[in-house]
């Protein structure tokens, strides 16, 4: 009997967490019949950074339902589960493993990694590894490039201006629909004292047996891990993230705009999409979830439409393009020499700051925070405390069911710590505790005063706010835009001035006295 021979496979398709679209380029000219796809679930991904137990579970009951439809449509997926016999849990470890075991006699096709340290990884291998260029993002790396060349001093406002040009979003002829580029004015309303209006709930969706398979694995082999899964809801495929953003675009965009700076105790969603996460992860398109805005089902006001558009076309490109831009060595940056760790509380939300214990709290219980508290509460806290910049970032991979190293690192590295020195915003992003009190009811039933510097009652936010500016006042001087808060400083009475500094070195001693995260590299 003569033996057929069989032939091995023509090219493996390696597709990562944060890469879950069927259309992508790594598709592009995909064979089923000779081709095969690997998903990989990895300890080394898992545990690198102790992780909240819910974005674990998100990535991985997404990446075993997109396997599931991706076989489906008959195409054969080489899958590796956490914690089945073999896989070896390192990323290099299990691709060269899993080739080995095909033997291609192709290459290994990847999309473009949202990660550079996965980037290195691949690049490492002794392997083909023939990457392609991501069309999720509505600007290339290469167009970012030329347009930073054509002018290096670029702002995100020139960027976005850009953008909107090149796509023709809210264009009217060369113009911006309404004559003006931006209604940020008209989107920084408080909710005052009778608080938000009406909130339409939140889309939720059930566990499947698939996501239910995924919560028994995620609390069985990391039950220490920060987080919970009790309610479990998000969602988990492209089906449930058309109908989220469904829901938004229908329910919640009219009252985006205005009160999308706003915060309220007990209500971690208020009027925002929350559909970073499933963008993040390519189960929706960026410019199918601006065409859905755009449609404005539920006649939202210009300044609602405008200001989401110019998250997810402006700043959400914006951050991708600067972290490609400028890695590797924009991770290494501390324009404020910052040196102290992330405080123990920010992982178990036991504090008496009413604003970081709520907003920890929507961490820890939801995996998310909107992107006010991000930015204002959690991260000005740890920048005027002289948090190292890189630790905020970790913590916040560690603890967001969207974050991915490419957004992640310059919102929390650049924007929130302003360790980059300039690059993502033109001034360190800084208030006292005045700021919160105005933006939300927390201070109303927290033990400290906003109005106070000193004593028992004074906001921490506020002793570390003019703490903060008399630490820096030399490098930041000549910032024009930090021009007001200076002149205020002159005005503080020296022997005040020093109470002030006395309070802060003591409160920096005893809040980062405890931390929760390991070294880089630690698990």
């Amino acid at each position: 009997m003569i033996r057929k021979k069989v032939r091995p496979p023509r090219n493996l398709v390696l597709v990562m967490g944060d890469q879950l679209d069927g259309q992508s380029a790594a598709f592009d000219g995909f064979d089923p019949v000779n081709d095969i796809i690997l998903m990989m679930e990895l300890r080394e991904e898992a545990d690198n950074i102790p992780q909240n137990k819910r974005r674990i579970a998100f990535f991985f009951a997404a990446m075993r339902h997109f396997c599931e439809e991706q076989r489906a449509l008959g195409r054969t997926v080489l899958y590796s589960e956490l914690d089945e016999p073999g896989n070896v849990g390192s990323f290099a470890g299990e691709v060269q493993r899993r080739f080995s075991q095909i033997k291609p006699d192709g290459a290994v096709i990847v999309l473009e990694p949202g990660d550079y340290r996965v980037r290195e990884s691949l690049e490492a291998l002794d392997l083909p590894i023939q990457f392609r260029e991501d069309r999720h993002f509505l600007c290339s790396r290469e167009d970012f490039v030329a347009m930073r060349e054509e002018q290096p001093t670029m702002i995100l406002e020139t960027f976005y201006r850009a953008m909107r040009v090149k796509h023709d979003i809210l264009m009217n002829g060369d113009k911006p629909v309404g004559g003006q580029w931006n209604f940020d004015k008209d989107n920084r309303k408080s909710f005052g004292r009778n608080g938000p209006p009406l909130l339409p709930p939140k889309p939720t969706f059930k566990p499947d047996e698939i996501t239910g398979d995924v919560l028994a694995l995620v609390e069985r082999c990391f039950p220490d891990n920060p987080g919970s899964l009790a309610r479990f809801d998000l969602p988990v495929t492209r089906e449930h993230a058309l109908q989220a953003l469904d829901d938004f675009v229908r329910y919640r965009l009219p009252e985006f705009g205005r009160y999308q700076d706003a915060m309220a105790g007990g209500q971690p969603f208020l009027f925002h999409s929350v559909l970073s996460g499933p963008l993040n992860l390519h189960l929706l398109n960026p410019r199918e979830v601006l065409d859905a805005v755009l449609d404005n089902p539920s006649n939202a006001p210009l300044n609602a439409v405008e200001g989401f558009v110019r998250q997810v076309l402006g700043w959400r490109e914006w951050v991708r393009g600067i972290y490609w831009h400028l890695m590797p060595d924009y991770a290494e940056r501390n324009a404020l020499d910052a040196d102290l760790p992330v405080p123990r509380f920010y992982w178990t939300g036991e504090t008496d700051m009413r604003c970081l214990a709520e907003a920890i709290g929507h961490t820890i219980h939801h995996a998310y925070a909107h992107h006010i508290e991000r930015l204002m509460v959690l991260g000005q806290f740890c920048l005027l405390l002289g948090v190292r910049p890189y630790d905020v970032h970790r913590w916040h991979m560690s603890m967001f069911w969207d974050a991915i190293d490419w957004v992640s690192l310059p919102n929390t590295l650049g924007m929130s710590q302003h360790g980059d020195g300039g690059v993502m915003g033109t001034k360190p992003y800084c208030a006292s505790g005045a700021y919160i009190d105005r933006m939300s009811d927390h201070c109303g039933r927290c033990r400290y005063d906003p109005q106070q510097s000193i004593g028992d009652r004074a906001c921490p936010f506020t002793t570390l706010y003019w703490d903060f500016l008399a630490r820096h006042q030399e490098r930041l001087a000549g910032n024009t835009r930090m021009r007001g808060p200076f002149m205020n400083l002159a005005r503080k009475d020296p022997e005040e001035m020093q109470q002030i500094r006395d309070r802060a070195v003591m409160l920096r001693e005893t809040l980062t006295a405890e931390t929760f995260l390991p070294e880089p590299g630690q698990a």
